[in-house]
């Protein structure tokens, strides 16, 4: 047993785990804490199909970023605006090349199809 990536005490295969092989994230902060973890795990083909159309890069290249090591995550903050659209605050620490940083972003996530997608946020 290995706890889950993005820090909910859970066991990653019934956490996490089960979006990365298929189910979909009942919220808005479930998705994000997904992709967190799947930063975490390189998995550069879910990021990207959780990515809304819209604003989503043609690659990651996770690869590029090997040196990043993921420590921890903390969601401040969940709103749920209406039944399409909702707003996860973070705050993502890692470290690379021996320095650590933080990563402070307010995501917007949409609801399409039974399916939350991250749109796009802004990092303080």
């Amino acid at each position: 047993m290995s706890l889950c990536p993005c820090g909910s005490s859970k066991d990653y295969a019934g956490c996490c785990g089960l979006l990365h092989d298929g189910a979909l994230a009942a919220t808005a902060e479930a998705l994000m804490r997904s992709r967190y973890s799947a930063y975490v795990l390189g998995l550069e083909p879910y990021l990207l199909a959780t990515w809304h159309a819209s604003t989503r890069p043609p690659a990651l290249n996770l690869a590029d970023e090997s040196g990043t090591k993921w420590l921890g995550l903390e969601v401040r903050r969940h709103q749920q605006a209406d039944d399409g659209h909702a707003v996860v605050e973070f705050v993502a620490r890692y470290r690379v090349a021996g320095r650590g940083h933080r990563l402070h972003e307010v995501s917007r996530f949409v609801r399409e199809d039974s399916r939350w997608f991250y749109v796009d946020g802004d990092i303080s």
